[in-house]
């Protein structure tokens, strides 16, 4: 049996890999442990830990690592900490197989414990461009990792021009595209389980969009300009808006002052605030959505599947492959505002398979068996 242990830091990550985690351990080829730390842990951030109960997967060990402050250096001296635990961890644990995911800062983390314990790693969503500080990270875990997982085919071929092996490196798409196939989007979100989040109460039944948007670490202050504008065209086109809360990384607690300060200023806001969805009522509320506005990956990724008309601001995901449904904006409010009275309601005809066409679960499955023998 092979244990293989998957690390996961934040909401994003688990929603990428959820039906990989349920497929490996209904296998008994397999035997599958949960490390979750960093903002997953954290109740601000919608403690992911309750979405994992909720689906049967058992938690295995808990790591609080997360330097409060939200600037650039807590980021490292979190990272820094992880580093310490999980090398402890791996020791104990003696995994096979290191599973982690995409970009964030805390797989650095993940990826210099496993790869200096002598532990194999797969890395997921390697060989992409973004634009930030994340894509640095993304190719620094490609260089540390034994197998690579992308889910594009320029993906893969920018990872073998990084000089890894062809035989570790596969296209298999995006384990996120898998769960969109199985989602019954007939079946209505009750934001009732939410307790309705803060603020004003979207009707779903009404026409609303949703806002999703990420500090850029090398550039606080113009994401600060972007939310602030961002708030401004919410409110002049007047429409219902759920906006999700941004992820820890430096500038989040600058963009969230700003958000507090902006409501606390306008009573007459129809805007509803969460911290968390779970990863298939999240894709319902964006399917359902007019249009999706921020920095989020899932606006270039899954949105381009599910045909979801974007409106991507900033840089923070500049150079990743795409579909026709986005437009890209810089920080400007007439710039912002416009795009947003163009993408909404627009119909986007085709549905694009860029990261997959939800059938990457089983050929994961399949390489992971190889990769053992």
């Amino acid at each position: 049996m092979i244990k293989i242990v998957f690390v996961i830091v934040n909401r994003a990550n688990y929603g990428r890999v959820k039906p990989l985690i349920l497929a490996l351990k209904k296998n008994k080829k397999f035997n599958v442990e949960i490390v979750v730390t960093s903002s997953a842990l954290l109740k601000n951030y919608g403690k992911l830990e309750n979405i994992l109960k909720k689906d049967g997967v058992k938690v295995d060990y808990r790591i609080f690592n997360h330097i409060s402050g939200e600037n650039n250096q807590t980021m490292s001296k979190s990272v820094g900490l992880l580093t310490i635990e999980l090398s402890s961890l791996f020791a104990n644990v003696k995994p096979q197989m290191v599973f982690t995911i995409a970009d964030r800062y805390e797989i650095l983390a993940t990826s210099i414990a496993a790869s200096y314990s002598n532990i194999f790693l797969v890395h997921l969503q390697g060989g992409e461009k973004t634009g930030s500080i994340d894509e640095n990270v993304r190719h620094a875990v490609t260089k540390l990792s034994h197998l690579h997982l992308a889910c594009t085919q320029i993906a893969k071929k920018r990872i073998i021009k990084m000089g890894e092996k062809k035989k570790y490196v596969f296209n298999v798409g995006c384990p996120s595209i898998d769960l969109i196939r199985k989602i019954n989007f007939k079946k209505k979100l009750s934001l009732k389980k939410y307790n309705y989040g803060v603020g004003y109460k979207v009707n779903l039944n009404k026409d609303y969009v949703v806002v999703l948007f990420h500090p850029d670490t090398t550039c606080i202050s113009d994401s600060v300009k972007a939310v602030k504008n961002i708030l401004i065209a919410i409110k002049k086109i007047n429409k219902q808006c759920i906006w999700i809360w941004p992820n820890p990384d430096a500038g989040s607690d600058k963009i969230s002052n700003l958000i507090r300060k902006f409501r606390e200023n306008n009573n007459d806001l129809k805007i509803n605030f969460y911290t968390n969805f779970e990863p298939e009522d999240y894709l319902k509320l964006i399917k359902n959505s007019k249009c999706l506005i921020g920095n989020s990956s899932s606006g270039i990724r899954e949105s381009s599947f599910l045909r979801i008309p974007v409106v991507n601001v900033g840089d923070r995901q500049s150079y990743r492959d795409r579909g026709r449904n986005v437009i890209d904006v810089n920080f400007k409010f007439d710039k912002i505002y416009n795009a947003i009275k163009s993408q909404y309601g627009k119909k986007i005809s085709k549905s694009k398979s860029i990261y997959g066409n939800g059938f990457s679960t089983n050929k994961i499955l399949k390489i992971l068996k190889n990769s053992n023998e």
